[in-house]
């Protein structure tokens, strides 16, 4: 899944893309309106954690261009208000959830996760194909009912390719949605992270190559 969190307050903001990453998110940061318009004109993002009171650009006006835009971007408000006005206020702007601060991080991944799969077609909470149960609340991973424990990119990985219910996902794609935008796009970090998924799931393979395309599973 790939995030973008616009935070003004930049502790607060890297606090919270270090929690999101540790749970296999891609995610990006900025710290006010304008840099946030710049990012979702350029990547394609599952779900935007928008602070509404930022500098440079409001964060009401960086909701309406995101509606705007026509994107499957979902929007997690967040403010420092938690008056039912202004939470209203915010879902009419087209915010998708609203979330006042301080807020639990637990309850902020739960509705990040939320909202991202309703960026797709719904999909059940925990995902199951050719032997394979992922869950991606709990982090945890089984192939016939063995528990097999994957690092965040490798999570992120099989979680792309379990959505993609069998079509072929490219490497492009994997590097989108599983990596952030500082990652060099020329580098062989996707092929070497199936590599070792592959090996972590077993025999016999599950992980197909698609030559010229990519991979599926």
């Amino acid at each position: 899944m790939r995030v973008l969190v616009v935070e003004d307050e930049q502790l607060l903001a890297d606090a919270v893309a270090t929690g999101l990453r540790r749970e296999a998110m891609a995610v990006d940061v900025v710290y006010d309106g304008a840099a946030a318009l710049e990012r979702v004109g350029v990547n394609d993002y599952d779900v935007v954690v928008l602070d509404r009171d930022l500098p440079l650009v409001h964060g009401d006006d960086v909701c309406r261009r995101i509606v705007e835009l026509g994107m499957p971007t979902r929007v997690l408000m967040l403010t420092a208000s938690g008056d039912v006005s202004d939470r209203v206020e915010g879902l009419e702007l087209g915010a998708d959830d609203y979330l006042p601060k301080p807020f639990a991080f637990s309850e902020l991944t739960a509705r990040v996760r939320a909202l991202g799969r309703r960026t797709t077609v719904a999909l059940p909470p925990v995902l199951e194909r050719a032997g394979i149960k992922l869950d991606p609340n709990r982090r945890e991973v089984f192939r016939d009912d063995a528990e097999i424990q994957l690092a965040p990119k490798e999570f992120a990985v099989l979680e792309v390719l379990m959505r993609s219910e069998g079509a072929v996902v490219s490497a492009e794609q994997l590097l989108e949605k599983a990596w952030d935008e500082n990652t060099d796009p020329f580098t062989n970090v996707v092929r070497v992270t199936v590599m070792t998924l592959r090996r972590k799931l077993g025999e016999p393979p599950v992980i197909v190559t698609v030559p010229g395309s990519g991979y599926r599973i």
